[in-house]
């Protein structure tokens, strides 16, 4: 593939809102050969800080409960629209990756670039997704922070963290471009001081 093709393909990714994703989702091939692209990330140290947790199937029903059940928690006067926004995060998507970084002790490497490593998985998979013909969303939002939630319902390890959850499903619209920022306005040249 030319230069030129990769970056169009690359200057294309778009979110494609949970609410937009239907079947089919991967199957089981194509969920592996996405997961092959999304591990190909920077990594000092060769210390493969994360993993994944497929949510498919039955068990989708199931996490929208169990969120809903701990938003209720934190929050005991949610409206009905925040806890349908909720269930629908993890019911509309035939598939959910949550990516976890595994962050533990390690003297040599820093934890942000462990997380750092993580989250690039989050991004790989999204171009993946999309290149495959898949629309996709990366979410956090008080899932991605609540140890309750996270160790409880999700099985996190103590030195574990939630980088995102990609919802991956075949988009029903057209994902909606937004404005991007103008890289000409973010560079600045160094100079000594």
């Amino acid at each position: 593939m030319s230069p030129k093709l990769t970056l169009g393909a690359l200057d294309t990714r778009r979110s494609t809102p949970t609410r937009q994703l239907s079947t089919p989702g991967p199957d089981a091939a194509q969920l592996q050969r996405l997961l092959q692209t999304a591990v190909r990330v920077p990594d000092h140290g060769k210390r493969v800080p994360f993993r994944f947790l497929r949510i498919a199937g039955a068990a989708r029903a199931m996490l929208a409960d169990a969120a809903s059940v701990r938003l209720r928690e934190r929050d005991p006067d949610a409206s009905e629209a925040v806890i349908d926004k909720l269930r629908t995060r993890f019911v509309l998507p035939p598939l959910t990756i949550a990516v976890v970084a595994k962050l533990g002790i390690d003297e040599a490497i820093p934890e942000a670039e462990r997380f750092s490593s993580a989250s690039c998985v989050c991004l790989l998979l999204l171009q993946a997704a999309q290149a495959q013909g898949f629309g996709s969303q990366w979410l956090t939002g008080w899932i991605a922070y609540d140890r309750p939630f996270l160790e409880g319902t999700l099985g996190l390890a103590e030195d574990e963290q939630l980088v995102g959850t990609i919802a991956i499903g075949t988009p029903l619209v057209a994902a909606p471009e937004r404005d991007r920022p103008d890289p000409a306005t973010l560079v600045t040249d160094w100079q000594p001081r």
